[in-house]
């Protein structure tokens, strides 16, 4: 039941708990229109559309994991980690789809998070891997939550060796290279967002099918990768080219006040509120300056979480389900 309402179901039809073990999840996303057109479409490709939710995890490769050079390795860590890719298909960040994917957590995203992540989720494809694990075990949690765990945290400093993020880069907060639906429900929704509907039933007939698709995400990478350039992300070289662009921009023709604001800027970057001033100053003055050397120092020094506030859904661990499967095995 929705806080503040009576009716358990005040939004629309029953959700099958099987797909989540949140009832205020289970309660939105009975209207949400994303999440409904893909199960209803998976309906149609399956009688066991709840089991397939539970089978299979969505791994999304964004921007990041693109110029930095990180797709394959990620195939070949799910290779390791016991998972066989089932499809994969590009798919475009755009500033829509970016609020769209995270609208029930991004209350908690600062301006700044939202400015840089604007920046550059669109500056490439992306990829979607629809993922399942190789050996299935009776009684296991769903894929998505087992998968999300071994991801690894947003945190770069909480994160494990082992785990995918630790492995293919510990870059910052934002620039976390991956995301993965948090449950079988948000499985369901997020293939709603990212694919129309002639995309979406090629993704769920590829998985149906369940044929190792490894070598097509490889292919992907080797596209886009001739596609965009490679990119360092690490943040002490890309805090040195954009002091050496704003001073090269302290040369051109600016009024007197604002070159002035950029020099002394430059010249105290040298803590993260250093170079948060230099960023904010050179956004007054509407710099040019190099989307991901921004996008690299501005998720170090700026602020990325408003505090004292809780998402309007939040994530769930395998434990959470086990206890969740129980309650629905002795019901």
């Amino acid at each position: 039941m929705i806080p503040g309402t009576t009716d358990p179901l005040p939004f629309g039809d029953r959700v099958s708990p099987a797909l989540s073990c949140d009832p205020r999840k289970l309660a939105l996303f009975a209207a949400d229109t994303y999440f409904l057109e893909s199960l209803e479409q998976l309906g149609t490709l399956t009688a066991d559309a709840d089991g397939f939710l539970h089978r299979h995890a969505a791994l999304l490769l964004k921007p990041d994991a693109v110029v930095s050079r990180q797709i394959p390795t990620t195939v070949e860590w799910l290779d390791r980690a016991g998972f066989r890719i089932v499809a994969a298909e590009r798919t475009r960040l755009t500033r829509t789809t970016v609020r769209s994917l995270w609208y029930y957590q991004w209350n908690l995203a600062t301006p700044q998070r939202r400015r840089l992540a604007d920046m550059f989720m669109d500056s490439c494809d992306s990829v979607v891997l629809v993922i399942r694990p190789v050996a299935e075990e009776p009684g296991a949690a769903p894929a998505s939550v087992v998968m999300t765990e071994r991801k690894g945290p947003t945190d770069p400093l909480a994160r494990v060796p082992g785990q995918l993020r630790y492995e293919i880069g510990r870059y910052s907060y934002l620039l976390n290279l991956v995301h993965t639906p948090d449950e079988p429900a948000d499985v369901a929704r997020e293939l709603g967002i990212h694919f129309d509907t002639a995309t979406r039933e090629r993704v769920y007939r590829s998985a149906l099918a369940g044929e190792d698709r490894s070598g097509r995400a490889l292919d992907i990478a080797e596209q886009l990768h001739a596609e965009v350039p490679r990119q360092d992300l690490t943040f002490e070289p890309a805090a040195e080219r954009l002091k050496r662009a704003v001073a090269q921009a302290e040369e051109s023709p600016l009024p007197d006040a604002v070159r002035e604001e950029l020099r002394t800027a430059r010249l105290n970057a040298e803590s993260p509120e250093g170079y948060r001033l230099l960023l904010e100053a050179a956004w007054r003055a509407g710099l040019p300056l190099d989307t991901w050397d921004v996008v690299v120092v501005g998720t170090h020094v700026l602020p990325m979480k408003r505090k004292g506030l809780a998402p309007v859904l939040d994530g769930v661990g395998v434990h959470d389900w086990q206890l969740h499967m129980a309650q629905l095995a002795a019901t």
